[in-house]
């Protein structure tokens, strides 16, 4: 039996900082089953997985392991629990359940987490001067508008970036749902706010910030006024005017306006200044002002914040931005050396070079750029002609980094039966009913792209079967992937889990 719990109050060490005899022996039983979970599952099984889960205190026959993602704790309680309590108990017969908890990202140190809290303003101002990233916020510039400077002036808000258009913004399978919602709030008539907040979450560079940006253009096209603010400009804000005695000024001006934009809501910090910003979310909401909202991970997820702050966050629209696909990643490339040659009219790439980018380059959209800049300083530098030769060359070091981890038609097995309610077993077996023919399907599948096995070496592997079994398994689901987008998805999503 194990217990989810997401946060809990951290025991303190003893107070000469050294561990209580309890505790030594707790580390030392802790280190033993470690030590079996890594033989019996294997070092790279254990590396990925264990290799951050971390004890906490046991009590009351309670074992509390933490981790520090909330991923982490959902994939350990969902495939391993059982085995790690099994194994615990095994060396610690007084163990009867474990709970898994996210471990605090300020720390265990409440003294620590104030000051890092009290050092956000200056942290926030240090940063927004640091030289940014492709896609990232430009500092103020002498081509931001006057209008930008005065916004940002007043308010700390940053000058929206010229490029990040719907215009420049390409869209796939991946983000046209965000796409359209956030084209949808840009163009709402008279102004009236739907989808309130928009709320839009997505890993790096994958064009959460792009969208922000285009909905405040469109919207200040319109002769609307336009504040958007990172998470650390908005705390600075708050902070620099509690200082100035100015708070109630602040407040006052920002909620006069009549879109919010928030990137990155997943730093703020600090039970004050969370508490202003969910008193400006509802003050806006309830006048009718259109706010958008961009972070990591969706409202629920959002473990620092106030709950009364991650409930109003998802009423609105939450919407993922997932992973680009390769089509996408391909118009990507294209229409960025397609932009490229107005400038350098002898930079050609071949279709063949950008699949072969596409297929190699699979994170984010600022690999993708950096790629693109990598080919074009090779074909200026060097007046070479870019072949796959010298593409493998340019991009060696975005790839080296990324290769996909060994995957096992075990662990494929495993994660294919547990997310369709089935045994491993079930998969194994001579059953043919629907609950278990489509599993067994997409694990063959999996197993054919995602392993070096031959087909007859995949059949021996699920029950002895025959390679033509194997092979009309493939084709099947083949066909199925380009016909329905809902299993399209979920075998992109079994494959990205299986590759972590």
């Amino acid at each position: 039996m194990y217990r989810s719990e997401d946060h809990r109050t951290f025991a303190a060490p003893s107070e000469n900082g050294k561990e209580a005899p309890g505790e030594q022996m707790g580390s030392d039983v802790w280190a033993r089953v470690k030590r079996r979970l890594r033989a019996e599952l294997g070092e790279d099984i254990f590396a990925s997985w264990f290799g951050r889960l971390e004890l906490d205190s046991v009590v009351e026959g309670c074992a509390y392991l933490t981790v520090p993602t909330r991923f982490l704790k959902s994939w350990i309680e969902s495939h391993y629990a059982d085995r790690v309590l099994a194994v615990y108990r095994a060396e610690a017969g007084e163990v009867e359940r474990i709970s898994i908890g996210v471990r605090n990202t300020l720390g265990r140190d409440p003294a620590a987490a104030q000051r890092r809290i009290s050092e956000a303003p200056r942290t926030a101002s240090a940063s927004s001067m640091a030289m940014p990233t492709p896609g990232e916020i430009k500092a103020p510039s002498l081509a931001a508008s006057q209008e930008d400077r005065s916004e940002a002036g007043d308010l700390g808000g940053a000058p929206l970036d010229s490029r990040l258009t719907f215009e420049s913004f390409i869209v796939g399978r991946s983000n046209a749902l965000a796409h359209a919602a956030a084209d949808r709030v840009a163009h709402a008539q008279n102004g009236q706010a739907i989808y309130n907040p928009l709320y839009l979450h997505a890993g790096v560079g994958l064009g959460k910030t792009h969208l922000l940006h285009a909905v405040g253009h469109e919207v200040r096209a319109q002769g609307r006024r336009v504040i958007y603010l990172t998470a650390d400009r908005f705390m600075y804000g708050f902070v620099a005017s509690l200082k100035a005695q100015t708070s109630l000024a602040f407040k006052e001006r920002l909620r006069g306006i009549d879109l919010l934009i928030i990137d990155d809501v997943q730093f703020i910090q600090g039970k004050q200044i969370q508490q202003e910003f969910g008193h400006t979310l509802n003050a806006l909401i309830d006048a009718g002002r259109q706010i958008v909202i961009a972070a990591d991970r969706p409202p629920a997820d959002l473990e620092n914040l106030d709950e009364r702050v991650r409930s109003r966050l998802a009423g609105g629209l939450v919407v993922e931005v997932s992973a680009l696909d390769e089509a996408l990643r391909t118009s990507i490339l294209t229409t960025r050396i397609e932009a490229l040659k107005t400038i350098h009219p002898t930079f050609e790439v071949g279709s063949s070079v950008i699949a072969y980018v596409a297929r190699a380059i699979t994170a984010n959209g600022r690999d993708l750029e950096g790629a693109v800049n990598r080919l074009l300083a090779h074909a200026t530098l060097t007046g070479s002609a870019i072949t796959l030769e010298t593409a493998e060359i340019a991009i060696r070091d975005l790839v080296r980094n990324r290769e996909p981890k060994r995957v096992k038609i075990e662990d494929i097995q495993k994660l294919v039966a547990s997310r369709y309610n089935v045994s491993r077993s079930d998969i194994l077996s001579e059953r043919r009913t629907a609950a278990v023919v489509r599993p067994r399907q997409i694990a063959m599948y999996l197993s054919k792209v995602l392993t070096l096995r031959s087909l007859p070496e995949i059949g021996r592997r699920f029950g002895g079967r025959d390679h033509t079994t194997v092979l009309h398994a493939v084709r099947k689901i083949e066909k199925a992937l380009g016909e329905d987008h809902a299993l399209s998805d979920e075998v992109e999503l079994l494959k990205r889990m299986l590759q972590e």
